[in-house]
């Protein structure tokens, strides 16, 4: 189980992706004039909806995993917080929004307008929520000490007082 944290940065790519391309998608279908190709956009966007959801259900799950085994500093730990709250909305917005578009209408149905303005919504959250988790590495370090060797236990016969003279 301890290598469930390292999971997060490869798991949290794939449900941006997949949602962004389901918005743009999504979007298409309802713009497109032409019949077959807006019930072909539709599908498309409700499939990366769906497989979006999914992955953002792995996503939190692997990231909490990570929150468990953190040490971190106080504002680190704040930073981390904060982008924690942010995925949460986003994931059970996008579960959402996947239900709804799932039992609400076929999938080659174009979607409504209302529809459309929560997904860009949810989208910006799910991109805010990046942002935040690039910032708690980037500016925090988080996730990054264990691979520098900061955390990292002495080698066999080096008391820890002179690990941190190396």
């Amino acid at each position: 189980m301890n290598e469930l944290p390292e999971w997060h940065p490869i798991a949290v790519h794939f449900p941006l992706a997949l949602i962004v391309t389901a918005a743009f998608a999504l979007s298409a279908a309802r713009l497109k004039p032409m019949q077959r190709l807006a019930a072909t956009l539709a599908v498309v966007g409700t499939w990366n909806l769906g497989l979006g959801a999914i992955g953002a259900l792995f996503a939190v799950f692997t990231g909490l995993a990570a929150v468990i085994h953190l040490q971190a500093g106080p504002a680190a730990r704040v930073a981390v917080a904060l982008h924690v709250k942010w995925a949460i909305l986003a994931t059970v917005g996008v579960l959402l929004l996947a239900a709804w578009r799932g039992a609400g209408n076929a999938q080659e149905a174009r979607p409504s307008r209302l529809f459309l303005v929560i997904l860009w919504a949810v989208t910006a959250a799910l991109v805010v929520t990046g942002y935040r988790g690039g910032l708690n590495v980037y500016r925090y370090g988080v996730g990054v000490a264990a691979a520098t060797g900061v955390n990292a236990a002495p080698p066999p016969g080096v008391p820890d007082h002179e690990q941190n003279l190396r």
